[in-house]
C-alpha cells in the first residue's frame, strides 16, 4: 500500500491522536512487547496497577525491555518495581517520568538516560494512547464513550480483535463519507438520510435507512450518528433492534498496517432490574450481528489496492472533504485551525424525509 507522502496527507508519516492499543487485560505485571507508530514499544502496570507504554529500546545498550526471559533481572521478578522498568541488560531503571533513577553500579546518571513515555489512559476497558510527533500534551480529551460502559441496563461490550490490515488509515476513515457502499456491502434498504458535518476535531456522519440484519423488520429504519473524535477511533449511537454503542478503532502499525478493532455495548433494559442471561444472550447475539457488518468492510480494505486518487462522483460522498478534514492531524498542531476553518460545515449527500421525519 501507499504511504502518508503520497496521499499528501502532510509531514508527519503518522497522525496525532488518542489511539487503542489493546484491551485493558492485555496489561500487566509482566512487561509485553508491541508495535505501533512504525515504532517497538512495552507495556506494563507498576504495582499500583496503572499501565504504562514506553518505548521498547534502552538507552544506554539498545536492549529491548520486554524480549527476554533469562536476564536475572527477569527471572529474580526485579524487572517492575514500584512504578519502574528495569532494562534486563544492566539494570538501569526508569520511572514513569521516563527518567533514569538507578545505575545499580553507578552513582552517576546521564542526563539524556530516558525512555519516552506515551500518555495512557484507561477506559471503558481498553488501553488508549495519546501520540504526537511533537511529543505534545493532548490537545483534546479522551472522551466517556456515551457514558454507558458500567451504566444501568447497558451490557458492556467485549472486544473483537479484527487483525491487521494491510492500508492506510485513510483509505478506512474514507468510510465516514462513502455513501455509495452502504447498499452493496451493508444491504441498506429504503434511504431516508445521508449526512456528513464536520467540527475541529471531530467529524459525524449521519445515517437512517432499512438494514437487513441490524433491525427487527425489513422495514424499520436504522438510525445512527456516527462520529470520529481525532484520527483513531470511531463511535457511533445506534438506534435499531436495540440502542447500542458502537466503537471501532484502527491504529497505525506501519504507515501502511493497521490494526483494528469492534466493540459494541447494547441497552437491554432501563437499568430498572437486574440483567439475566437472555438478556446477556441477545446482546451478543446484536454484538455478532454488528461485527460481521464491519467484517464487511474489513474484507474490502485487506484486498483492495491504494485509492491515492478515488474516481469519485458526486454521489459518492464528500471524500476530498473528509480527507482535508483527516490531513489536520498528520500537520503540525500550529497548521490545524487553518484546515478546520477550510473544512468545517456539512454536507448532505441524500435527504429524502419529510418536514416531519428532518423534525
Amino acid at each position: 500500500m501507499a504511504k502518508t507522502s503520497e496521499y499528501g496527507l502532510g509531514e508527519n508519516a503518522f497522525a496525532r491522536g488518542w489511539y487503542m492499543i489493546g484491551a485493558a487485560d492485555e496489561a500487566g505485571s509482566t512487561p509485553t512487547a508491541h508495535r505501533f507508530f512504525g515504532k517497538d514499544l512495552v507495556l506494563y502496570r507498576g504495582e499500583s496497577g496503572k499501565a504504562y507504554m514506553t518505548d521498547a529500546h534502552c538507552p544506554h545498550m539498545g536492549a529491548h525491555l520486554a524480549k527476554n526471559t533469562t536476564s536475572y533481572i527477569v527471572l529474580d521478578g526485579d524487572q517492575v518495581q514500584g512504578e519502574c522498568i528495569r532494562c534486563p541488560f544492566h539494570g538501569w531503571r526508569f520511572g514513569p517520568d521516563g527518567k533514569c533513577n538507578d545505575i545499580p553500579y553507578s552513582d552517576f546518571i546521564p542526563k539524556a538516560a530516558q525512555l519516552r513515555h506515551y500518555p495512557l489512559e484507561e477506559r471503558a476497558g481498553i488501553l488508549w494512547v495519546w501520540h504526537d510527533p511533537e511529543e505534545q500534551e493532548p490537545d483534546y480529551p479522551l472522551p466517556d464513550f456515551g457514558g454507558h460502559y458500567g451504566e444501568p441496563g447497558w451490557v458492556e461490550w467485549k472486544i473483537d480483535l479484527m487483525g491487521d490490515l494491510d492500508v492506510h488509515p485513510v483509505e478506512i476513515i474514507d468510510n465516514m463519507a462513502d455513501f455509495g457502499h452502504f447498499v452493496p456491502i451493508h444491504g441498506a434498504t429504503n434511504w431516508q438520510y445521508f449526512a456528513n458535518s464536520f467540527e475541529d476535531h471531530v467529524t459525524h456522519q449521519y445515517y437512517s435507512a432499512g438494514h437487513r440484519t441490524l433491525t427487527k423488520d425489513a422495514d424499520d429504519m436504522l438510525m445512527l450518528d456516527t462520529w470520529y473524535t481525532g484520527p483513531g477511533f470511531l463511535q457511533s449511537e445506534m438506534a435499531g433492534a436495540f440502542d447500542s454503542f458502537i466503537m471501532i478503532a484502527n491504529t497505525p502499525i506501519e504507515e501502511d498496517k493497521v490494526r483494528t478493532w469492534h466493540a459494541l455495548m447494547v441497552k437491554v433494559h432501563d437499568g430498572d432490574r437486574e440483567t439475566t442471561e437472555e438478556d446477556l444472550a441477545a446482546a451478543g447475539e446484536y454484538q455478532t450481528g454488528s461485527r460481521l457488518a464491519f467484517a464487511q468492510d474489513v474484507e474490502i480494505w485487506a484486498n483492495k489496492r491504494a485509492a491515492i486518487n478515488p474516481l469519485a462522483i458526486p454521489n459518492d460522498g464528500p471524500y476530498a472533504k473528509l480527507r482535508r478534514w483527516y490531513s489536520q492531524f498528520h500537520q503540525p498542531r500550529d497548521k490545524a485551525a487553518e484546515i478546520q476553518k477550510k473544512v468545517n460545515g456539512t454536507v448532505v449527500t441524500l435527504d429524502k424525509r419529510t418536514d416531519k421525519d428532518a423534525a
